[in-house]
């Protein structure tokens, strides 16, 4: 059996502000596996064991570009190690001049953005003076670039922590700003169902089922109850099927219907999504020491 360490319950913990001991219990029906145990609290717990999944634990901003007539628009993830280099001016004019450089140059990848020419020399000669400048690692982790169909509205949130832009066909400027507020705030996993992923949907109808049979509902019922929880789920993360955050009567499918308008595309960064800072165990670490110093 593995063995179910203190880091291991405070990671699930803070992922799923569930009770200590049924991180402890989730991980040791799970053999330690965090995902899996993840979504045994999600069985057992409902809603409320996946509510922090969405934290966010790398620091840095998203910078963007937008050109004047709305056509031509980048965003990109800029991250460093604390929240202080976050706020760190010569950061946020770099943040602010890749977004530029990707609007303008249109590189393939990160890679391509490095071998860029920023003020005399590489973005990757530029980046490294940096890191030597402030002491810290400072890295590109991905970026998006839009030529529109119609109009790109852009949104800054949470110090630059939150970044949205959405490419918007009719409408008008107000109604685009209100969509990337609206994203920024219900940050949909997509446009509409075709574009979740078909894990996604499987795991969801695999927590209905196994929540459904250990209601004790009938087997006869389980994947008619799974279809219903399925569609519900595309509902909520898809930005169509969301209530309008201004008028929760009716979707963003609706409004954009009763303005003759639609959305081409849409890109939303949150800062360090998906990304886990390494977890120290001290205990362990202190006990590793201590042993060492007796060998010697």
């Amino acid at each position: 059996m593995a063995e179910i360490t203190a880091s291991m319950v405070k990671e699930l913990r803070e992922k799923t502000d569930a009770p200590m001991m049924e991180c402890k219990k989730a991980l040791t029906e799970a053999a330690g596996d965090l995902a899996k145990a993840e979504e045994i609290l999600r069985i057992k717990l409902g809603n409320k064991a996946s509510k922090a999944a969405a934290r966010v634990t790398a620091e840095g901003i998203v910078g963007t570009h937008l050109s004047a007539d709305g056509k031509l628009a980048a965003m990109v993830e800029l991250n460093c190690e604390t929240d202080f280099v976050a706020k760190n001016d010569d950061f946020i004019a770099l943040a602010a001049s890749l977004a530029t450089l990707i609007a303008e140059k249109n590189p393939a990848d990160v890679e391509a953005l490095a071998a860029l020419e920023l003020n005399g020399q590489t973005v990757e000669q530029f980046r490294s003076a940096l890191v030597g400048k402030i002491g810290e690692n400072v890295s590109v982790r991905r970026f998006v670039r839009i030529e529109a169909q119609g109009r790109v509205a852009s949104y800054i949130h949470a110090g630059a922590r939150i970044g949205v832009l959405v490419d918007l066909v009719g409408g008008d400027e107000q109604m685009g700003k209100d969509l990337a507020m609206h994203i920024a705030a219900s940050k949909p996993k997509s446009l509409d169902s075709t574009g979740v992923p078909a894990e996604l949907i499987e795991a969801e109808r695999r927590i209905a089922i196994e929540k459904a049979r250990e209601a004790g509902k009938p087997d006869a019922m389980l994947e008619k109850i799974a279809d219903g929880t399925v569609q519900k789920y595309l509902k909520e993360v898809t930005l169509l099927g969301q209530p309008f955050v201004k008028d929760d009567k009716q979707t963003v499918e609706a409004l954009l219907k009763s303005r003759s308008a639609s959305i081409a595309s849409f890109a939303l960064y949150v800062v360090g999504e998906g990304i886990e800072k390494k977890a120290n165990d001290f205990a362990a670490e202190v006990a590793a020491q201590a042993a060492a110093a007796a060998q010697k």
